[in-house]
């Protein structure tokens, strides 16, 4: 494992399109599915890292808290060859287990995370109703070795301000993990 920061795509930034396959339901998934009506995450997560696996509970609770207001995706993008444990058939074995339901998308080609500028897992970024990149970086400031439960601070204020219509701090913290596998 490398730690890896984010790159911080600029705010402002359109929700970059793509379609990939949705392991879960085995057909693609299309950004112009996505509810243009409500904002939306995107989170580059993957099976394996520590700083993804520390996040679960919390992803649980964001979705649990927020699903009725915004649209939740996540998107794998490391290399299955060389790291087994994120292929499509673990991607799904995982999401039934976590109990989720939103997409799980697998970026085979690797070209979403690029255009995201995706560098490590996990990574979210939050668009507003109107699709603009209101918020990127990290969850909160816990991560495996902190010895804290996380809480979602960052990415919850953000969540909050953008269904309330409010402007989200541009304060905000690059998020950190383990670097995308790269083919």
């Amino acid at each position: 494992m490398a730690l890896t920061y984010s790159s911080m795509l600029p705010l402002g930034t359109q929700l970059i399109n793509f379609d990939l396959p949705n392991i879960i339901a085995g057909q693609n998934y299309s950004s112009t599915e996505i509810a243009t009506d409500r904002p939306v995450l995107i989170m580059f997560i993957c099976n394996h890292c520590p700083y993804v696996v520390h996040y679960h509970d919390e992803l649980k609770r964001l979705h649990h808290d927020f699903s009725k207001e915004i649209n939740f995706v996540a998107v794998s993008s490391n290399d299955v060859v060389n790291y087994p444990e994120d292929s499509p058939e673990k991607m799904n074995e995982l999401w039934h287990e976590l109990g989720f339901s939103f997409p799980y998308l697998y970026d085979e080609t690797q070209s979403v995370a690029k255009a995201y500028q995706a560098e490590c897992t996990p990574e979210f970024y939050l668009f507003d109703a109107k699709h603009n990149l209101v918020y990127r970086g990290r969850c909160d400031a816990t991560s495996p070795k902190s010895n804290e439960e996380p809480n979602g601070e960052d990415l919850r204020a953000a969540i909050n301000a953008t269904i309330n219509e409010q402007p989200v701090n541009s304060k905000q913290f690059p998020s950190m993990g383990c670097n995308i596998k790269w083919k």
